[in-house]
């Protein structure tokens, strides 16, 4: 299955989403406009989740309205499965399955994630749901590093990557040796590394001078944060699909111009590689901040 370059992500369309968020969600209307702007930028990737509130249904509502349905490669997640068997398990993630896709109003998706890494053994199920025609193929959302030598198995990997994030680059020949397909979501942390440093709060202070690295190599190279951010991951061979969610259509045209400069220069990227260590999960993990 061939992936936009760009993704979009929807968590924004069913849930307040995001520490840099003061909009909460868009309206429908609002959503058919982003959808539309993606759309005609060459963006054909929709990236949802059934625990995302009511983003399925608002996307099916969506891709009705503008007739894109059959446009468009759609990746969902079953949310966390609580099973006491295989057998149990099997049933929960058909059922949930099956759910998304009414939600979405169609008959199968492009790909299909277990949400949650901890649910890594139930790959070979979800396995089977693709093998039934309910999805293109099968995949793990990761958020951490635990489960990279399980995750090498399968054929589609959602991960965070970002310009402060260096816990997966010792993957990355795993992916292109297996011919994993990679989204990369969390370009911008969540916000974190747009936001004004004087909003950042208290327990993630420590992320301030990685920070204005990346803005005095960004002022060095005449690229703003969000280009810097953006053209990063674009630079990864390894990222099939870059994934980034906005509240507005005005953002959606924004990152589009991003994403259109391409890669950054070799030097300059490798420079932010050296410049930022492996920095501590509270830090860069938004799943550990309301610990921080």
């Amino acid at each position: 299955m061939k992936f936009s370059r760009m993704t979009l992500g929807t968590v924004q369309f069913g849930l307040d989403y995001g520490i840099a968020n003061t909009a909460g969600k868009p309206s429908l209307d609002t959503v058919c406009e982003i959808i539309k702007v993606a759309y005609e930028g060459g963006v054909t990737a929709l990236d949802t989740a059934a625990a995302y509130g009511d983003s399925e249904s608002v996307l099916g509502d969506a891709l009705d309205r503008l007739g894109l349905r059959g446009a468009v490669t759609i990746v969902s997640k079953i949310p966390p499965v609580n099973a006491s068997t295989d057998a149990e398990a099997e049933r929960f993630i058909e059922k949930t399955l099956r759910e998304s896709l009414r939600r979405l109003r169609v008959e199968c998706l492009a790909a299909c994630l277990l949400h949650r890494e901890d649910d890594l053994r139930y790959l070979p199920l979800l396995e089977k749901m693709a093998a039934k025609g309910l999805a293109g193929g099968a995949g793990v959302s990761l958020d951490s590093g635990r489960y990279l030598g399980e995750a090498a198995a399968a054929r589609y990997i959602q991960l965070p990557q970002n310009a402060l994030d260096r816990r997966f680059e010792d993957f990355w020949p795993v992916v292109a040796k297996n011919k994993i397909t990679v989204f990369a979501r969390s370009v911008y942390l969540q916000g974190l590394l747009l936001m004004p440093e004087e909003r950042i709060k208290p327990g993630l202070r420590d992320v301030v001078p990685w920070r204005r690295k990346l803005e005095s190599l960004g002022r060095e190279a005449g690229l703003s944060m969000a280009e810097l951010c953006v053209r990063y991951v674009l630079s990864n061979p390894a990222v099939a699909s870059v994934l980034t969610g906005v509240d507005t259509p005005d953002q959606m045209r924004e990152n589009l111009r991003l994403a259109a400069a391409g890669p950054l220069p070799e030097e300059l990227a490798a420079e932010i590689r050296a410049c930022v260590p492996v920095l501590p999960e509270s830090l860069i993990r938004p799943a550990l901040w309301n610990r921080a």
